[in-house]
């Protein structure tokens, strides 16, 4: 079976790429696991002073994995639970080890992978990406990153525009909201990553790692808002409802929600 998440490296740096480029690194359970076992390996490595995540291909995550979403919906509450407990497992996983990770954005950041990516410790992007959340208008909700954090960073009548009504922003737009550090042209994006990542190696790993650990602190706070998140989440997706988003969204046509 290929690997989904590549690892590699390199002087103090090591790049995690999601490597399911022919679904726009949809996030399916494979993908979640086999991320989390990578950032618990970078965390054991000493040399390993940060961390850069990217994508394979044309997106760095498009959101959930629709198909394995669907079998979910016609599945057992203990398979959903499972799957979201693991998905909640890969954000606490970004957030608590104690290097920083760096996020690459190139393409599409949307749904869950915009939940990756407010996770991660900062984020990069090119100017052709585009940042946003599709739960309402695709039968589901965000839960792991929206709430706890997405409205610390651009304010809560923004954060509620975001997740009701499904726009796309662009790298631009996120940027001046707060919602990402910084937007750079195509060409320059894997050069900057690298050099923010070479100026965090060259600092104190103890002083970040206790930075890390201070700026957790509100969202531990709010671990509990995540746990309601996969019982509510439990539910929703085992509804009709839930699931005609998902359907109308794989059909390429629109949604007919009856509550």
């Amino acid at each position: 079976m290929e690997a989904t998440v590549l690892y590699e490296s390199d002087k103090g740096v090591c790049v995690l790429t999601l490597n399911r480029p022919e679904v726009f690194n949809a996030l399916n359970r494979q993908l979640v696991q086999e991320l989390i076992s990578a950032l618990k390996r970078a965390e054991s490595e000493p040399d390993v002073r940060v961390v850069i995540l990217k994508g394979a291909g044309k997106a760095w995550c498009a959101g959930g994995d629709l198909e394995e979403l669907l079998t979910l919906t016609e599945g057992s509450a203990a398979d959903r639970r499972a799957y979201l407990l693991d998905f909640k497992a890969m954000i606490d996983t970004v957030r608590h080890i104690s290097k920083p990770v760096i996020a690459s954005v190139h393409g599409a950041c949307v749904g869950g992978g915009n939940e990756l990516n407010i996770a991660c410790d900062l984020t990069l992007a090119s100017e052709q990406a585009k940042f946003g959340q599709a739960g309402p208008r695709v039968g589901s909700v965000p839960a792991f990153g929206v709430p706890q954090n997405l409205q610390m960073l651009v304010g809560e009548k923004r954060s509620r525009e975001i997740t009701y009504l499904c726009r796309l922003y662009t790298a631009r737009e996120a940027e001046a909201m707060g919602w990402i550090n910084k937007a750079v042209p195509a060409e320059d994006l894997e050069k900057e990553t690298e050099q923010w990542a070479q100026e965090i190696r060259e600092k104190s790993p103890t002083a970040i790692a206790l930075g890390k650990k201070m700026h957790n602190v509100y969202y531990d706070l709010l671990s509990s808002s995540a746990e309601m998140g996969v019982e509510m989440l439990t539910f929703f997706w085992g509804t009709k409802e839930a699931r005609e988003g998902m359907l109308a969204f794989k059909e390429k046509r629109p949604p007919v929600f009856k509550p």
